[in-house]
């Protein structure tokens, strides 16, 4: 059992920080029963950590002890790892616009994958489920314009709007606008009357 824990720990260090760790993925080096129990034992020894249910991180180790890795780090590889389009919260997205002052409380990630909790140390992320028009352009700064507009929502989607006109390059908004027919109604009806694509 302890060559199995070792053979992990070995998998594990080789990969990229933030890299979520879950038995299917050590399955070539033993029974499920064993890698389970071996990577308890890692988490119990503080050389992994637990983020989720089946899912482990490696501790980042520096001259000043080890820590959980960044939040975004995880993010990134998980969506990598799963196939799931993984993308800022419609309230992060609107304040990193601009839009709002306010920080959010929490950490919110939309995930194409299915709701659930991550922990980092002390740190929870959550991800919810979103729709997928909420995911659009996931990559690019045009997929913040969608996502704020979201926060807006059909009651403040016209006067966000014109301020995030006076604050993003045309070609992010004609982006949006290329995928308009991805969107629910209300959005769909304020980006096609907006003076922008006139």
């Amino acid at each position: 059992m302890e060559r199995l824990t070792e053979s992990i720990l070995e998998r594990v260090t080789t990969l990229p920080e933030g890299a979520p760790v879950s038995a299917r993925m050590l399955l070539h080096l033993g029974t499920r029963p064993a890698i389970d129990q071996s990577l308890s034992r890692l988490a119990r020894r503080g050389q992994l950590l637990r983020a989720g249910r089946g899912i482990y991180v490696s501790p980042v180790v520096t001259r000043f002890g080890s820590s959980a890795p960044l939040p975004e780090k995880v993010i990134e590889e998980l969506s990598s790892q799963r196939g799931e389009t993984i993308v800022p919260s419609a309230a992060a997205s609107a304040n990193a616009l601009g839009l709002t002052t306010q920080v959010p409380v929490r950490t919110v990630y939309l995930t194409s994958g299915k709701t659930r909790k991550l922990t980092l140390g002390k740190q929870i992320i959550e991800l919810q489920h979103a729709a997928s028009w909420q995911l659009a352009l996931a990559k690019e700064p045009a997929g913040e314009i969608v996502r704020a507009l979201a926060w807006a929502g059909p009651e403040r989607v016209h006067e966000v709007l014109k301020e995030i006109e006076s604050k993003v390059p045309r070609s992010d908004l004609r982006k949006v606008n290329e995928h308009i027919s991805l969107f629910p109604g209300w959005l769909a009806t304020a980006l096609s009357r907006s003076a922008t694509y006139a």
